[in-house]
């Protein structure tokens, strides 16, 4: 029972907007209504607030990888390309410069 009430709670609350705060809440009315107890809640609001970093943490790497991919796709070039390409460009002025002197 415990077990399909905290799927259902993680449902519906959902995991990316889930509080200490509202966790807290959900466990306290769960407990005046007996269905678990004080020592239970405490576990049942650090459980959700694990597994809700965790979603969170899953789902920030999944967007992080889809980005990068489109970006690819779309052929915008990465911060490491642009920084070695203004290295090229600062050598490039200065061999330039160099050149211009001796003139």
């Amino acid at each position: 029972m415990k077990d399909l009430i905290k799927k259902t709670l993680l449902a519906g609350l959902g995991f990316l907007s889930l509080t200490k705060d509202k966790a807290q809440e959900v466990a306290q009315e769960l407990v005046k209504k007996g269905e678990i107890s004080k020592k239970e809640a405490e576990k049942f609001v650090k459980e959700l607030m694990e597994k809700a970093k965790k979603t969170k943490e899953d789902t920030e790497k999944k967007v992080e990888e889809i980005v990068k991919k489109t970006l690819k796709k779309l052929g915008v070039p990465q911060k490491k390309e642009i920084e070695k390409l203004k290295q090229e460009i600062k050598s490039l002025k200065e061999k330039l410069a160099k050149k211009e002197k001796k003139k």
